[in-house]
């Protein structure tokens, strides 16, 4: 697959593959636990419902990254469950994942590809990991898609990819109309995302709401370490 280009997007779209490479197995149970407890400690919580949060949310991110910018640039999806997708715990993008053998599949592949074939295993690993709400975790994925699709539009029209721009909208639009995604917030004609969940950032110490999240405003006295 031709990968190389998604590194220039950001290094959210980054992917290692072949050979030289390390890391746990994605859909492990110890290698959740283990991420949870990395983004616990960056963030100076102990509110493991925020880290796991955290967690899911940058790992959607990076996959929903990955698929989007593919199918988008290279007409293809690789692979990712059956590659052996190994995932380095304490790492960050662009090198936290690697895909030792990477393999096609068709570029409309991304909904049975990344969000059923990934997303779904994950969610319900990081819900063993630490009791935490279904719709707070596809909230996270919707923005992250969301995130995803609002840099790639901006790479692609950058470089005069009209387009390759319209194609992302289409992709995304498309997937949010998947049952896990429809109900997570509204995507607008801008591609603006309002989310209809909270990820519980504003949970950390010294943290606040992000830019499309559904709370207004904090919650007083919501910080906990």
């Amino acid at each position: 697959m031709r990968l190389d280009e998604l590194a220039d997007v950001g290094p959210f779209f980054a992917l290692r593959t072949g050979e030289g490479g390390d890391g746990l197995p994605l859909l492990h149970e110890e290698t959740v636990r283990r991420r949870v407890a990395t983004v616990a400690e960056r963030l100076g919580t102990d509110d493991t419902r925020v880290a796991a949060s955290i967690a899911f949310q940058g790992i959607a991110g990076r996959l929903l990254s990955v698929g989007l910018g593919s199918a988008v640039l290279t007409g293809e999806v690789p692979d990712l469950a059956a590659g052996g997708l190994r995932w380095d715990t304490v790492r960050t993008a662009p090198d936290d994942l690697w895909l030792p053998s990477p393999a096609e599949l068709p570029g409309d592949s991304l909904s049975p590809a990344v969000l059923h074939g990934l997303l779904v295993p994950l969610h319900d690993l990081i819900r063993t990991v630490t009791p935490i709400s279904s719709s707070l975790l596809w909230g996270n994925a919707g923005s992250s898609l969301a995130g995803s699709l609002r840099v790639l539009h901006t790479w692609c029209f950058s470089r005069n990819r009209a387009e390759d721009a319209a194609r992302a909208v289409a992709l995304t639009r498309d997937l949010f109309t998947d049952p896990l995604l429809r109900d997570t917030g509204e995507l607008s004609d801008n591609i603006a995302f309002i989310r209809r969940t909270c990820c519980l950032y504003y949970r950390v110490p010294g943290g606040g709401t992000c830019g499309d999240c559904v709370l207004r405003h904090p919650p007083r006295h919501s910080a906990r370490r």
